[in-house]
């Protein structure tokens, strides 16, 4: 890159307003004006070692690179409608992080940003922490592997994902997903999936209350159930549980399969899933 920007403090309104082509390191964006939109409209950035205390400061930017970087508290909305974006060892602590971008990769990150990650398309996290509520809202084609979450309504309406080797503490989990793939991970929290269109499980641990309800293509394979009951109620469904089930309720078609299970529920003969205990 031509031009380098560093060890500077800027506070005042689009403080670096389109600079392309250009390092920006060691800088500080905050003070007294409180100025919004530091490095907007931007093009082809590398952005090293600085810290960001003011709102809005990197939107409709288009070649991003962040890096060894920290987004405060106040530090609101920080990634609008940019794209192509690597995030990397930085940590991102304001609300709504990350919202309508697309093609970004994020590793090494600490996130703890409600409502982070709405409406993205193309993305891949790895290796990171996230704290959020409604994390991921609606975003598509998703990537993510050795990733720590915890926090409610995370990935509700997302398309087109895998997950591998993470850890989810999460309430209302999945909600209305289609297409994904939940592979070599634990998944804890209540009404885990309902209303998801062709989600798989392989190689998981599930708890919860009330877990994958009125599913349709649902499918889990050699998944280990704790602590999970009234499971399965109208789903369509396809299961290899390799644990105790504390209760299944109604589960509207398909085979479910594992070892013992503390009570089946039927109300009715639409419900014609075939349970099988094979200990």
């Amino acid at each position: 890159m031509d031009n380098v920007v560093s060890g500077k403090s800027f506070d005042e309104e689009r403080a670096l307003y389109e600079i392309n082509n250009t390092i920006v390191k060691d800088c500080r964006f905050e003070g007294e004006a409180d100025g919004e939109s530091a490095l907007k409209e931007c093009s082809q950035i590398a952005v090293e070692n600085c810290f960001f205390d003011l709102r809005y400061p990197l939107w409709h930017d288009r070649g991003l690179e962040l890096r060894n970087s920290e987004m405060s508290e106040n530090c609101r909305a920080a990634l609008w409608y940019s794209n192509n974006i690597k995030i990397t060892n930085t940590v991102m602590h304001g609300i709504k992080a990350l919202r309508e971008c697309s093609d970004v990769e994020i590793t090494g990150c600490d996130i703890i940003s409600p409502e982070f990650g709405w409406s993205v398309k193309n993305i891949k996290m790895s290796d990171s922490h996230a704290e959020s509520e409604y994390f991921m809202m609606r975003s598509e084609n998703i990537e993510f592997n050795n990733v720590d979450f915890k926090g409610k309504y995370s990935f509700q309406y997302i398309k087109n994902a895998v997950f591998d080797n993470c850890k989810f503490d999460t309430k209302d989990a999945f909600w209305h997903a289609e297409n994904v793939v939940v592979k070599n991970s634990v998944v804890k929290g209540e009404y885990l999936a309902w209303y998801s269109d062709g989600l798989t499980l392989e190689n998981c641990v599930i708890e919860g209350t009330q877990p994958l309800c009125y599913c349709k293509n649902l499918k889990l394979v050699n998944c280990r159930m704790n602590k999970t009951d009234l499971a399965f109620e109208k789903s369509e469904v396809i299961a290899d549980i390799t644990t105790h089930v504390d209760s299944i309720k109604n589960p509207l078609s398909g085979k479910i399969t594992l070892p013992s299970v503390g009570e089946i529920i039927i109300s009715d003969d639409r419900y014609k899933a075939e349970i099988i205990l094979n200990n």
